[in-house]
């Protein structure tokens, strides 16, 4: 059931912004844009972004305009300025006052976070977790409905961290993991106020992303491949290759304690691709910063095709960068085979049915792709070393048609999974009730006339 057109209900999106250059990250805050857009046209959406100020947007959904704003939110310590959390948090205090973004936290009816899908840990430094923890404060210090949207929870390396994931995880109207490893691990944080109705296990809202047809031409011989591959059957075999791991080796080496050597790893299955089959290979990056950035993918691509230009120039490209997720998802939705590193890029595979494995440095991606019945197709290099590394991917390239056919039975399963579950974040199943208690069917609850019990221990 959708909600009617005169829902003019006021929701919040934190941790999903959709200008980090992070493909992963927009594929989230697009996949909530679009459900919100298609059961409750009529919603008062703001969309917390690394802007400045207040700014008006829209986005196409189905044919149809949808407008929201854009909203400016940063863990920085100019706290003179309105975009900074503490700037929002001392403003919430008081009703918002001036503060645009902690008025719009005061007075929605729902705050949905995302974390970015797996940051919700101090994996990634202590300034990341904080980052990613300061908007979840700000809502329930406001008192308003807070929902953890699907994510992956944890791993915390300390007690101090672990406890703040656990208040906040326990004060949350809300939680949903995105796979049952994550659900056991909110479990764990819940603990003795673990409550099915409110800890729930779902899936990865990118999931239900669909794919869009990039609104430029691809670059030669992109587009030349892919329609080589529908008239004549020449395979593709699609890269995902994390900058974050690849540009810093010995750094990432130490910081994820990495046993095999990512950059040899990749390098070597990769030149073993082209010269054992005919397959062409398309580099794919899937976070877009600018050139020189510590993540940036592009320069990670680049720097791998010029070492692959002797063992096949002509069969090697690297994908333009993209903007908008869902044309690099039609990218992906069109090869034969895929590896990926960045967790949103392999999902975005896995949900367009294509036979895919993951070069994983944390738990993160296990999860996800057991979801999919796919768990034998993740490398963990903290766990294998280089040359494991190496077979699995070649197991997984050399068995893509039986891969391909266990997806084609689980993948649709899995997408509808992510449009059923935000009918339940959404609170469109059923009407919204009042109340003070956690609810019984897991729709959202308005904002408690009360103050919760937890929130000061912030």
């Amino acid at each position: 059931m959708r909600s009617s057109s005169s829902d003019r209900r006021r929701i919040c999106l934190f941790g999903a912004a959709p200008d980090t250059g992070n493909l992963g990250v927009s594929a989230l805050c697009l996949s909530a844009i679009t459900a919100i857009a298609r059961r409750l046209p009529q919603a008062r959406l703001t969309v917390f972004d690394n802007g400045w100020g207040v700014r008006p947007a829209s986005t196409s959904i189905d044919g149809r305009d949808f407008s929201y704003e854009l909203c400016g939110a940063r863990y920085s310590r100019r706290f003179y300025r309105p975009e900074s959390f503490w700037n929002m948090r001392v403003c919430g205090w008081f009703g918002g006052l001036a503060n645009a973004g902690a008025r719009a936290v005061a007075e929605a009816d729902v705050v949905l976070d995302a974390s970015g899908g797996d940051s919700f840990t101090d994996l990634y430094g202590i300034d990341r977790f904080e980052a990613v923890v300061m908007p979840k404060r700000l809502a329930l210090e406001s008192r308003s409905s807070l929902v953890l949207l699907p994510q992956t929870y944890g791993p915390f390396s300390s007690d101090r961290i672990r406890r703040t994931a656990q208040r906040i995880v326990r004060s949350a109207n809300t939680a949903w993991a995105r796979d049952r490893q994550s659900f056991e691990r909110l479990r764990e944080l819940a603990g003795e106020d673990f409550a099915p109705d409110r800890h729930r296990s779902g899936v990865d809202v990118a999931f239900a992303l669909e794919p869009r047809r990039p609104s430029t031409p691809l670059s030669q011989p992109i587009d030349s491949w892919l329609k080589s591959r529908l008239e004549r059957g020449r395979r593709i075999a699609g890269f995902n290759v994390s900058g974050l791991i690849y540009n810093d080796p010995a750094g990432s080496a130490r910081r994820y304690r990495l046993l095999a050597d990512y950059r040899r790893a990749v390098t070597s299955f990769l030149v073993r691709l082209l010269e054992q089959s005919d397959v062409n290979v398309l580099l794919v990056p899937h976070v877009v910063t600018p050139p020189g950035h510590y993540e940036s993918d592009v320069d990670a691509c680049d720097d791998l095709c010029k070492l692959l230009a002797p063992y096949g120039r002509e069969r090697l490209a690297v994908m333009p960068p993209l903007a908008d997720p869902r044309e690099a998802k039609w990218v992906i939705s069109k090869l034969d085979w895929f590896c990926g590193t960045r967790m949103h890029a392999t999902i975005a595979a896995l949900s367009a049915g294509v036979p895919t494995s993951a070069i994983a440095y944390s738990s993160k991606a296990l999860g996800v792709f057991e979801t999919c019945g796919q768990g034998d197709r993740v490398a963990d290099p903290r766990w294998l070393d280089t040359e494991e590394i190496i077979e699995s991917l070649w197991c997984s390239w050399c068995e893509r048609t039986a891969t391909k056919e266990r997806l084609a039975a689980a993948a649709p399963g899995i997408v509808r999974q992510a449009e059923s579950q935000m009918d339940d974040i959404l609170g469109v199943s059923r009407p919204l009730v009042e109340s003070q208690e956690p609810n019984t069917n897991g729709n959202l609850r308005l904002r408690s006339t009360e103050p919760r019990s937890t929130a000061a221990s912030f």
